[in-house]
């Protein structure tokens, strides 16, 4: 170690001791010198997952509060019903199972409630009750068809406007970039609603809503990292154009991650119809992204292959994501997956900027301005196609 960095890790060393050592304290009494609480423990359960076999309701629960929570009843409809799992009480975000006895009927809804030790009431809803999935070959088959329809095919298909886009002036490729910018800003609206509600549903055990900031706020770090590192490494003759659809694709393909937790999701627990006009909604939506991601490569476009590579990184995460939902099916994961697509999606359009302003200090002509505003409403009016 050299001389005089000595002190410097000597005096840091020093420091991480004595507060290590006013923290062990603190916790040694701190406890004792305090009151005990005024009232009862704020008790929460989060349902994470619903499986649903013939006759038997099965919740995972998680505890985000600091004391225990002990389940005494449940109820089902206002009717009680028998249990197993819950033996133990709940730790801080620890989590159980409870398998309720009840003869459901597809299509109807219960209204869950959990009575606990302290009397705390904690409810739950099951909207309209469906068959859970076996996790099997079939079912792996079927997500991985379904996120092939609506991810990778219609971002393919999207791909195939290259050689007209090429034709276009520069201002159109503006233009063009400005629609860009705008499906992605829907993207990522959308997607941050999307997330905000599926973080509500986790309870506090995982920060909730901080939760969908966090990991948003690491997906925009993570990109800016790989974009600098990528512009570093490339020869200077190599197109930028390239490397600004790969991390468009890229931001999509975490988005359609998301998107395909939701819809794997929405099946298993059986609010997801099946058939044409899903699969047509669908591709009519995701046709647009592929769409966003041929506009940089109007000057210089790649080869086959790369093209190829470009839609397979922006569809492929949509059966990903489909086969995670379907089995896992975890409010909390969802979340953090649509938050970390929505910081890439802001990160890919802090890139895009400066094409749109064209020379430093210009501001947005009002054609880019249209287009933004076109990006937009074409994301939305294809988003209503999408039927479930």
């Amino acid at each position: 170690m050299n001389r005089a960095q000595a002190p410097t890790w000597a005096s840091g060393l020093a420091a991480l001791m004595i507060v290590a050592g006013a923290l062990a304290l603190l916790a040694s009494i701190g406890g004792r010198t305090l009151p005990d609480r005024t009232g009862p423990p704020v008790e929460e359960l989060s349902v994470e997952r619903t499986v649903l076999t013939p006759g038997t309701i099965e919740l995972s629960m998680r505890n985000g509060r600091p004391d225990p929570v002990a389940v005494a009843q449940v109820f089902v409809n206002d009717s009680f019903v028998d249990f197993t799992g819950g033996d133990r009480p709940i730790s801080r975000l620890d989590s159980d199972t409870l398998r309720l006895s009840y003869p459901w009927q597809t299509g109807q809804p219960y209204h869950v409630t959990l009575l606990t030790s302290t009397g705390a009431v904690i409810e739950y809803e099951i909207a309209a009750a469906a068959p859970t999935p076996s996790a099997d070959g079939k079912l792996f088959a079927l997500m991985a068809l379904l996120g092939s329809y609506v991810g990778i095919i219609p971002v393919v298909l999207g791909l195939l406007f290259l050689p007209m886009l090429r034709r276009l002036s520069r201002g159109a490729v503006q233009v063009l970039m400005g629609l860009t910018v705008g499906l992605l800003l829907f993207l990522a609206v959308d997607a941050s609603l999307e997330a905000i509600e599926l973080a509500d549903q986790t309870g506090t055990a995982f920060g909730g809503r901080m939760l969908v900031v966090l990991c948003g706020a690491l997906a925009f770090l993570g990109l800016s990292v790989v974009d600098r590192t990528a512009r570093s490494r490339a020869p200077a003759d190599s197109p930028g154009g390239f490397r600004l659809a790969l991390m468009i694709a890229l931001g999509i393909g975490l988005h359609n991650l998301g998107e395909g937790l939701a819809i794997g999701s929405a099946y298993a627990i059986g609010e997801l119809a099946l058939g044409t006009g899903l699969v047509v909604g669908f591709a009519v939506h995701n046709t647009t992204e592929g769409l966003a991601i041929a506009a940089p490569l109007t000057e210089r476009p790649p080869t086959l292959v790369r093209l190829a590579g470009l839609g397979l990184l922006a569809g492929g995460p949509t059966v990903i994501g489909a086969l995670l939902g379907a089995t896992v099916n975890n409010p909390a994961v969802s979340a953090a997956l649509l938050g970390a697509g929505v910081g890439a999606i802001v990160q890919v359009m802090v890139q895009i900027w400066p094409v749109l302003r064209g020379q430093v200090g210009q501001r947005l002509t009002p054609p880019v301005l249209s287009g933004i505003g076109a990006g937009m409403v074409a994301m939305y009016l294809t988003g209503l196609l999408v039927t479930a």
